[in-house]
């Protein structure tokens, strides 16, 4: 899972990033201090798969990772090629959701690129570079089906929902609140093009260190985020990066007193990890043996065969039967064969869906 911070400059995006990911990207008080995307991969972070290993104690542990991208900030023009803006909406292209980075406090040695800060004006001027770009895709979708609307009566429908798209994203609203009211149809067209305002989106409130640990709801400019969050369907994520950059330097016992001091049960990684797992519908399921225990990251729904194809493709080629235990009956039995013998593993078939935390052993013939 690819997930691309985006945000104005100067709104504290690369200092949560590097805190995230302790990846090391530049962060400057100037705009475009990010000008190449910078990468960081992280673990996710799943006790189930560390009583796995306590049980195993495998050769290999390969938890779930998660990658960061931070893309440089953008700027009003950015769909027309203003500061780089080509190359930044192409970034973002390449991601599964987007971590949109908003500034929610003052200080005036911090520099804003419009002046002053407004958390609902920097989110509208990100949304429209993004709905422009978006716009000249659905124009060009629209005349492909004007043209194949001859061909059959499916494109004459195509044509009528782009027409209404391109109206409503017209007046500055993202694909994303349209699909809250859509008909499946149109959300199966939308499925098919890139929209980049259509990507899933979790907004990072970052607040100062006072709101963020003393009542964030009272902040203007926090309201702000969620009203739009809420009327996009989209998360919400209080964060203060300065905090979070604090944290990511300390050891693990310092960090828990720390988080307990200021009433925080989860990091900032903690809880963009749960968001984006909700958000894009995916679940782990659990490998484990001797050589290995690892978890294996699926979209909710997948079938048996799917998630053995997550593994290797002939896995799901050759699918014959999948051995599953739920992580609970393994962690109370001590393994999967304790459990086996209590009766708890049970055989599936090709219409088994799988479950967050199921341990699973696939049967396959090649």
């Amino acid at each position: 899972m690819k997930l691309g911070m985006v945000g104005l400059p100067n709104v504290g995006k690369s200092t949560l990033f590097n805190a995230l990911t302790n990846a090391g990207a530049a962060s400057a008080n100037y705009p475009f201090c990010t000008i190449e995307p910078n990468v960081g991969v992280v673990s996710v972070p799943d006790s189930r798969l560390d009583r796995l290993a306590e049980i195993y104690k495998p050769d290999k542990f390969t938890p779930a990772s998660l990658e960061f991208v931070d893309i440089a900030g953008l700027v009003k023009g950015a769909s027309k090629g203003e500061g780089l803006g080509n190359k930044f909406l192409a970034d973002i292209r390449e991601v599964d959701a987007i971590i949109h980075v908003v500034r929610c406090f003052e200080d005036e040695l911090i520099i804003h690129s419009d002046g002053s800060v407004s958390a609902k004006r920097d989110i509208e001027t990100i949304n429209l570079e993004l709905i422009f770009s978006d716009l000249e895709i659905l124009e060009r979708r629209l005349d492909k089906a004007k043209k194949m609307s001859k061909a059959g009566k499916e494109f004459i429908k195509e044509a009528e929902f782009l027409e209404r798209l391109i109206t409503y994203m017209s007046d500055g609203k993202t694909a994303r609140s349209y699909e809250n009211d859509a008909a499946d149809y149109e959300r199966e067209i939308i499925k098919t093009i890139p929209l980049l305002s259509a990507k899933p989106v979790i907004y990072a409130a970052n607040l100062n260190e006072k709101d963020f640990s003393g009542g964030f709801e009272n902040n203007a400019h926090y309201k702000f985020v969620k009203e739009i969050a809420d009327s996009e369907n989209c998360a919400v994520l209080p964060v203060c990066a300065k905090i979070e950059a604090d944290v990511a330097e300390m050891d693990e016992a310092d960090r828990k007193l720390f988080l307990d001091e200021i009433n925080v049960t989860e990091s900032g990684l903690a809880q963009i990890i749960k968001k984006s797992y909700a958000l894009l519908g995916l679940i782990s399921f659990l490998t484990a043996g001797p050589q290995e225990v690892r978890a294996w990251t699926i979209k909710q729904g997948f079938k048996a065969p799917q998630a053995a194809g997550k593994i290797h493709t002939d896995f799901e080629k050759g699918f014959i039967k999948a051995e599953v235990a739920a992580f609970t009956d393994v962690d109370a039995c001590g393994s999967v064969n304790a459990a086996k013998e209590k009766g708890l593993v049970k055989i599936e078939g090709k219409d088994y869906i799988i479950r967050d935390g199921d341990v699973v052993f696939f049967r396959f013939n090649v």
